[in-house]
């Protein structure tokens, strides 16, 4: 439903009494230029049964789960697929859930997981038996495999750029650290971002894990994460974690973690636990690269949210780093930043390379004071809205792209190649 008068007025009594004075911990350091406007879309569908927001994310291996929004509470949670159009040899029933915030009754969110399926093949499907074909095209099983990477999308003129950028590239998953919606308790705004990002995110897996923006509580009266979790369910069951805040997936001799900046991860904490298990389990012979999302950096040399990292990175950087972890992405940071290898503050060869790209295209605008003389550890940092090309060509060598979105024009505006840690002899 929409958001009246009344449930404004809620909004804003909660927002004021959970949210800190000083706003949402940007600091004092840097002013943020005008962003555009933020989009107008019309979310409903013609009808109530059609599926809407459809969005897909891997499920394990040769599984992929398919989530979508019905205003019809009695439309099956069913997935008809199959490799030709409109010739469905299987199908798939699911899960389906629903939530009330304050004012607003969300419609009908399915979860079913298809598959197996064959890997770097094009699937066709239907949800709920009924309204338009999607198709899907699933991952290879191998080398080379192509990521997209953004953080921080929010649903502004800048995001329309950087999602027609990223949909002009060709990657197989696309990878996202963080701050998807900008809905901020405005829950139409979560159904307004799940129309705009499913033509991308019905073709190819997103792999998401929550930001600050996500958390949406409300003291003494709403937990967090509770629309985030309702609609973007990743496979935390499957890697062993008992949160939708942190999992694993393994793609193509890949194995990626998504950490949880918001819930405990102290060395006491279950987050902890799961992790350093997780790392126990990897075979660096089947998955030769090892990467890293969470939304908050720990190496950051912009006055934007400094020092918010830094007790996560002394409970856990010790350990991504004994387990030759290669890359650290995060958001959270409206800007871009590259480091060279970094380990315990300063230049380690086996240390972990950090991405900063909290640059899709967010409703609060660039951060562009960074902290001078930059620090040894820093190689390259802009504040410009962009995306992230990561293409893993081999067990040993990868290709890292920046493109800014200069214009409306994609531009590459820094690239490296990078070797794998575990073909240097940095994982014993």
């Amino acid at each position: 439903m929409g958001r009246g008068v009344t449930e404004a007025a809620i909004l804003f009594f909660f927002h004021c009494i959970s949210s800190p004075v000083t706003g949402d911990g940007s600091g004092e350091g840097y002013v943020r230029p005008l962003p555009r406007q933020t989009l107008s879309l019309p979310w409903r569908p013609k009808r109530s049964s059609d599926p809407q927001q459809v969005h897909i994310s891997l499920a394990g291996a040769e599984h992929m789960r398919i989530t979508w929004i019905t205003g019809d509470a009695s439309s099956p949670s069913i997935v008809e697929y199959g490799t030709l159009p409109g010739m469905y040899t299987s199908s798939s029933r699911g899960e389906c859930a629903s939530y009330k915030y304050l004012l607003y009754s969300s419609g009908k969110i399915n979860h079913v997981v298809i598959g197996p399926l064959q890997s770097n093949t094009v699937y066709f499907y239907r949800c709920g038996g009924q309204g338009p074909e999607f198709q899907l095209k699933t991952p290879p099983s191998q080398f080379p495999i192509a990521f997209a990477v953004v953080g921080d999308l929010g649903q502004t003129g800048w995001t329309k750029s950087t999602l027609e950028h990223i949909n002009q590239c060709k990657y197989d998953v696309h990878l996202l650290p963080g701050d998807l919606s900008y809905a901020d308790y405005q829950q139409h705004l979560w159904d307004s971002f799940g129309a705009l990002v499913q033509p991308l995110a019905s073709t190819r897996p997103w792999m998401v894990t929550e930001g600050n923006h996500e958390k949406e509580s409300i003291l003494f009266f709403k937990s967090g994460f509770q629309a985030y979790n309702a609609r973007w369910k990743m496979p935390y069951e499957e890697s062993g974690s008992t949160s939708n805040l942190y999992y694993s997936f393994e793609v193509a001799g890949v194995h990626i973690i998504m950490l949880g900046s918001y819930t405990d991860y102290d060395v006491n904490s279950d987050q902890y636990a799961w992790l350093k298990d997780d790392l126990t389990g990897v075979d660096r012979e089947r998955t030769p690269w090892l990467i890293v999302l969470s939304h908050v950096p720990w190496y950051n040399s912009n006055s934007a949210h400094q020092g918010e990292g830094k007790s996560m990175m002394a409970a856990m950087e010790s350990l991504l780093y004994a387990a030759g972890v290669d890359i650290f992405i995060a958001g959270h940071v409206h800007a871009y930043e590259r480091t060279t290898r970094v380990h315990n503050g300063g230049f380690d060869p086996c240390g972990l390379m950090h991405i900063t790209i909290g640059d899709g295209g967010n409703r609060e605008g660039l951060a562009q004071r960074f902290y001078n003389p930059k620090p040894e550890w820093s190689v390259f940092r802009e504040a410009s809205f962009g995306h992230g090309e990561l293409k893993i060509v081999n067990s040993t060598h990868a290709f890292w792209s920046w493109h800014k979105n200069d214009d409306d024009e994609s531009v590459k505006s820094d690239e490296v190649w990078i070797n794998s840690l575990a073909s240097i002899g940095c994982v014993r």
